[in-house]
């Protein structure tokens, strides 16, 4: 009886691998993303700046450090995002590694800085993939084999994506590949694709624009011939109608930037927001 109490209790304990799991922190949505589809069950997974945040104005709260001391990775994606989480890192006493999942991508510039939003080129993202596994595989050696068969399938998507998206963009005509948008985030999206992101003139995102900001980007979006309008700061609907009243151009609606939509939203994963946001710039742009 005493050993058939032992062996139950031995069948008890063994599914438990999940206490001995790796603890992983990752900064935002997006590559919470990324670690989730390459570790999936060997991993405990922390995300601090979760679906629909902003990761560049995040304040940590107060349970951030416990979660970082708690972790053997932390993974982040660097080129200037996270300037709060170095200093959490420090307060929170962690030995964890950090990761940097943008290594290895040449970053452009925005402004003086370096643009973090290296995301939005899919072939970046492969590079994402590659530093997340290798640093997985190197913090769980006996998982490694299943975190490389994880993202093996996982790049295989990626690049059937990336043939999605330039084969959305070559049915665009060639003059009509450009948009204002007031969100600087896809420079990389830009450089890869082959679509032009404008900027408008003088246009604040911190405040509504007035009528002479509203006049010039009118100007602005008639002189280059733009055909699509996504205006994230602009939240008063008689504003874009005249916009697009007087210019032509279409009003293409919301492009997904900084991180993903929460399960039912419309990117919930990083392969949603590429197609939505392909989508969304295709029908504004291709007829």
């Amino acid at each position: 009886m005493r050993f058939l109490l032992l062996f139950a209790s031995l069948l008890i304990v063994s599914p438990l691998h999940a206490a001995e799991r790796l603890n992983v922190v990752a900064s935002f949505s997006i590559l919470a993303d990324f670690v989730r589809t390459i570790g999936g069950d060997r991993i405990n997974l922390t995300t601090l700046v979760g679906p629909d945040s902003d990761v560049h104005v995040y304040t940590p709260a107060p349970g951030d450090a416990k979660r970082i001391a708690e972790a053997k990775l932390v993974v982040v994606n660097g080129l200037g995002l996270e300037g709060w989480l170095p200093r959490l890192v420090q307060s929170a006493g962690s030995s964890a590694q950090v990761v940097t999942a943008s290594a290895g991508i040449a970053p452009l510039k925005l402004g003086s800085a370096a643009d973090p939003h290296a995301w939005q080129s899919v072939p970046n993202a492969k590079i994402y993939v590659a530093d997340i596994t290798s640093a997985l595989a190197a913090a769980d050696p006996d998982d490694a084999e299943f975190f490389r068969t994880q993202a093996k399938a996982y790049l295989e998507k990626l690049e059937a994506l990336d043939r999605e998206v330039r084969d959305a963009v070559a049915k665009i005509p060639p003059d009509r590949r450009k948009v204002i948008s007031t969100h600087n985030a896809f420079g990389y999206f830009a450089a890869e694709y082959g679509i032009q992101f404008v900027a408008p003139l003088g246009v604040s995102t911190e405040t509504e624009p007035s009528a002479r900001d509203i006049a010039a980007i009118i100007g602005q979006i008639k002189a280059a011939r733009i055909p699509a309008v996504f205006l994230e700061n602009i939240s008063d609907d008689r504003l874009i109608r005249r916009i697009a009243a007087e210019t032509g151009a279409k009003v293409g609606g919301t492009l997904i930037s900084d991180g993903l939509t929460g399960e039912k939203g419309l990117a919930p994963t990083y392969i949603d927001m590429v197609r939505h946001n392909i989508k969304a710039l295709t029908s504004a742009l291709d007829h």
